[in-house]
């Protein structure tokens, strides 16, 4: 390998994956059962081992901690009246599926057939289920939707609350039909959430997947180990150079390929202080081009909710939060049974709805929960409360990510451009009022004492979509900055090898050439599950990226 004036230290592996994330846990998994290959797992953040991490509930305590959270910023957002948001993203082994909110969503058949249509074969949804199917645990039984088996425990709700009852009761009242699985054939209606979840505590893929993987010998895990850059020779990424926990410089050669993993912010970020991306993007930050890629950190898509809050005529999680006694008691029952508040995800009811009849499928969620913040992953209201937020599926809006400078550990410009497109605009209106709808149906009636957020007196398009770009947030699915596809601005092929450059693959959620219809965390599995597959099949053809 090239020297430099660090001296760093030289390691050589088969395969190198940079990111223990979603997607990184799983194919370090999945390539190392194969006894012959040694693989190094490269993980920015640190171990697993912080208690919060595996309750469910403790999203609250991982969001917005430095110890397990990159704490990403967005740039201003014009449509959003020049707020900032924050942008959580795991760094600790199992990256965001060690912090998210454990819903297990699939999406739409429909988004994989419009991958397939794009011209990415092989990602079709008849392609793509089977390798759902072999990621999971399902605890309701194998079926012709469902695995059993798998790395990834998939449970039910361990928690009911009437009002969330209340709020599928309403959701039939207006024609949505009662739903006890929203990854089977149909996604419409109203329902409880399955969570990536076994027996009560959180099932990442730092969990179900690497630590059993762990125990094998052709297996290294590093910790603290912040990528830098990818090293380029002759036209192909041959290896990795990285700091250590020690801070020294390591550079290690992948002998067959490295596995770029690390997220839809990551990724895109390697790539580009490597020098593969947009010339004049590489050129602004200082960065000199090795291999001009314009779509590298294009096509940034996300999930854009908008908060509702409700003050309840009945106690809600608010009060036994924030009372100390009930509070204790809530710790007791998740100590002796593992159920109860301590046992829930982010959310504890989704609704898939349409905002237009003429749609053929929902192009909206709702994510339901008996509790209200002002802001997810802060402090409790201190009243009793409900929220319902909602977000359009499928958002037209692009942003991007650019680095700012060659330095690896300077956060880059993140620029969803929230709302920009037209479409967006007239979408999130449309869930806000059927969200108003929905909150006044017979079923809901009795629960609602008044609307807080955004408040009775916010009526008229204007004054809904005003009261959006004050009041949104991300619901944390980035996705799409290096995207799967043949044209000119796709960044990888179908087979996810990087174009025009020999010897590295992109596996995450970056690749998406668009956003699935709901939660991203189970997609990005999928991805992962068949990437694996793709890499031992051309590497015994020969065809090694």
């Amino acid at each position: 390998m090239p020297a430099d004036d660090t001296s760093p230290r030289r390691e050589k592996f088969d395969y190198v994956v940079v990111g223990a994330g979603s997607a990184g846990c799983v194919v370090a998994a999945r390539l190392s059962e194969d006894p012959a290959c040694r693989v190094l797992l490269l993980e920015a953040g640190g171990e697993d081992d912080y208690l919060w991490i595996h309750v469910p509930v403790g999203y609250f305590k991982t969001m917005h901690n430095p110890r397990t959270d990159w704490r990403y910023k967005t740039e201003p957002q014009s449509e959003l009246g020049g707020r900032q948001l924050d942008w959580p993203r795991g760094k600790v082994l199992g990256g965001s599926s060690s912090i998210n909110g454990l819903l297990y969503v699939r999406g739409q058949p429909r988004d994989y057939d419009h991958w397939r249509q794009l011209g990415n074969a092989g990602w079709s949804w008849d392609d793509v289920l089977p390798y759902f199917l072999r990621s999971e645990d399902q605890e309701r039984g194998e079926s012709t939707w469902h695995g059993v088996g798998g790395p990834l425990a998939v449970s039910n709700m361990r928690i009911r609350r009437d009002v969330c009852d209340a709020f599928i009761r309403g959701a039939a009242e207006l024609g949505l039909p009662t739903r006890e699985d929203f990854n089977g054939e149909e996604q419409e209606g109203a329902g409880y959430f399955q969570l990536t979840a076994r027996d009560g505590r959180r099932c990442s893929t730092a969990v179900g997947y690497l630590r059993p993987a762990r125990k094998r010998r052709n297996l290294v895990v590093r910790t603290h180990a912040h990528t830098e850059r990818l090293l380029l020779v002759d036209g192909r990424v041959i290896g990795v150079r990285y700091q250590g926990r020690d801070g020294a410089a390591v550079e290690v050669e992948a002998t067959r390929e490295v596995v770029l993993s690390a997220g839809a912010i990551g990724s895109p970020q390697i790539l580009q202080i490597s020098g593969i991306g947009p010339p004049d993007v590489l050129g602004r930050a200082g960065v000199r081009c090795q291999h001009a890629l314009p779509g590298v950190g294009r096509n940034l898509q996300d999930h854009l909710q908008v908060r509702s809050v409700y003050r309840c005529t009945r106690p809600t999680l608010n009060d036994e939060v924030n009372n100390p006694l009930r509070k204790a008691l809530i710790g007791l029952e998740y100590i002796v049974r593992r159920t109860g508040p301590m046992s829930m995800g982010a959310s504890q009811v989704a609704a898939f709805a349409r905002t237009r009849p003429e749609l053929e499928t929902p192009d909206i969620q709702f994510h339901f929960q008996p509790l209200s913040a002002d802001k997810p992953g802060e402090g409790l209201h201190r009243f009793s409360a409900f929220t319902v937020s909602v977000c359009q599926l499928r958002p037209e809006s692009r942003g991007h990510i650019d680095i700012r400078s060659p330095d690896p550990h300077q956060h880059p410009a993140i620029e969803p451009r929230y709302l920009t497109a037209p479409t967006d605009r007239a979408t999130v209106v449309a869930g806000m009022r059927l969200t108003r709808r929905l909150c006044a149906t017979d079923a809901m009636r009795p629960f609602v004492a008044e609307e807080i957020l955004p408040g009775s007196d916010v009526e008229g398009d204007d004054a809904l979509l005003d009261a959006a770009r004050r009041l949104s947030q991300t619901i944390y699915h980035p996705v799409g900055t290096c995207r799967m596809g043949e044209d000119p601005m796709a960044v990888v092929d179908a087979r996810l090898r990087l174009r025009g450059l020999g010897g590295l693959r992109v596996v995450d959620a970056s690749i998406m050439p668009t956003i699935t219809s709901g939660n991203t965390n189970a997609p990005v599995i999928m991805i992962a599950e068949k990437a694996a597959e793709l890499i031992r099949a051309d590497a015994r053809a020969g065809h090694a990226a």
